[in-house]
């Protein structure tokens, strides 16, 4: 953890002059797994881990960047050609300015320091956060204005090019449109979002970090791609004017299922379910039903591991293990699956007992400890000391 004076500081040492401070948001989502790349909903929260930048706008076209977080520095020339998929830090924050540049905005060279506290590799989307802090200190910085769900769209574009990773666009979007105890509904066809408000006084989201990531994950996510295209294919003979799986109601489904193959049969069923589970969940959430809610959650990750088969015995572990904790209300895996983390509701004053007994018993059965993080949802991306940024539903 690092407070903003230190980061203030460490950037006065740097560049001797005064910094500007801005922050974006991960995220963990709640609900509607593998619905995004079939024009589904999702429900995330941006939570209260973030990456901040300090930065200044310079006289020329550089951009030097130093990471806190890596003991790194590197700069890189705005009128020079791009370099991309270096597998490194600095493909994220070399590669939003490239995408604003890309959509025709005149950026201006920068010293910027940088710092998180999103941890790395739990699924909490420390690659967004860092983009969306980044070009929203890029953009301040020059003076220059762009919607925040273009400055989303323009993040997933540099994780496509400069990353190589096809990614949807829900880590980013959230980060820029996140509000404080709220969740943040997205249509994935369409991009309108709608903000629903957390009851949180007595209960709590909580992530346990499996510490585990399988091999099987990107070659399976381009099989369940695949395989939900083929239902769609199939599906269509009964339902000329379906697009995709989110076009498709459950009665539907349940009327014509005895016409795909059992595998595709069983990925449309996940993803069909899991659209009307994610609706349900954002009423719930609007009414203060947290044990609907719940409820949803825990039918949630069953539909994962049985029918979209992405989960894995750590993860089913770990929601095995919530399941029978007092005051938990609902448990499921978050993120693509094979490993990664399980997001937990549960009451506030169980708190300490549920990380208590998750430590120890995933750490007996596997040899391996969870970290286990409390999130609560925040603001999306913004500049630390300006006016609170508070986006309209659907903007």
């Amino acid at each position: 953890m690092i407070d903003n004076q230190t980061l203030r500081d460490s950037f006065r040492q740097l560049y001797g002059r005064e910094p500007r401070l801005f922050r974006a948001p991960g995220r963990v989502n709640l609900i509607g797994e593998h619905t995004d790349y079939n024009d589904g909903f999702v429900l995330p929260v941006a939570i209260d881990r973030a990456t901040v930048v300090a930065g200044a706008a310079r006289a020329d076209q550089l951009v030097r960047v130093h990471s806190i977080n890596f003991k790194e520095s590197a700069e890189f020339d705005l009128h020079a050609a791009g370099r991309c998929l270096r597998n490194l830090w600095l493909d994220y924050v070399e590669g939003i300015a490239r995408a604003l540049q890309a959509r025709g905005l005149k950026l201006r060279g920068a010293d910027l320091v940088l710092f998180s506290d999103v941890p790395l590799g739990a699924g909490l989307s420390s690659s967004a956060a860092l983009e969306i802090s980044v070009g929203f200190a890029l953009l301040a910085l020059a003076s220059l204005e762009i919607d925040r769900k273009g400055l989303a769209r323009a993040a997933q574009a540099a994780e496509h090019t400069y990353v190589g990773a096809q990614v949807g666009i829900m880590d980013q979007l959230v980060s820029v449109m996140g509000r404080r105890c709220h969740a943040l509904l997205i249509d994935c066809r369409s991009l309108a979002t709608t903000q629903i408000p957390l009851a949180s006084a007595n209960t709590v989201f909580v992530v346990c970090d499996s510490h585990v990531k399988h091999e099987l994950a990107s070659s399976a996510y381009n099989q369940r791609r695949a395989e939900c295209e083929r239902g769609v294919e199939i599906l269509r003979q009964r339902l000329p004017g379906i697009e995709a799986l989110r076009d498709v109601s459950v009665a539907e489904f349940d009327r014509y299922a005895a016409a795909l193959p059992e595998t595709i049969r069983r990925r449309c069923r996940h993803v069909i379910t899991e659209n009307a589970r994610t609706l349900a969940a954002a009423q719930a959430l609007r009414a203060g039903d947290m044990a609907q809610m719940g409820r949803l959650m825990f039918r949630s990750h069953e539909s994962l591991r049985a029918d979209y088969e992405v989960s894995c015995a750590e993860l089913d572990l770990l929601v095995e293990i919530a399941a029978r904790g007092a005051g938990v209300l609902g448990a499921r895996m978050t993120g693509g699956g094979f490993g990664g983390s399980t997001v937990n509701l549960l009451a506030r004053e169980s708190l300490d007992q549920f990380q208590e007994i998750v430590s120890r018993k995933y750490t007996e059965a596997t040899n391996i400890r969870p970290n286990i993080y409390t999130v609560e949802a925040s603001d999306g991306a913004g500049e630390i000391g300006a006016q609170d940024f508070r986006p309209k539903a659907g903007e």
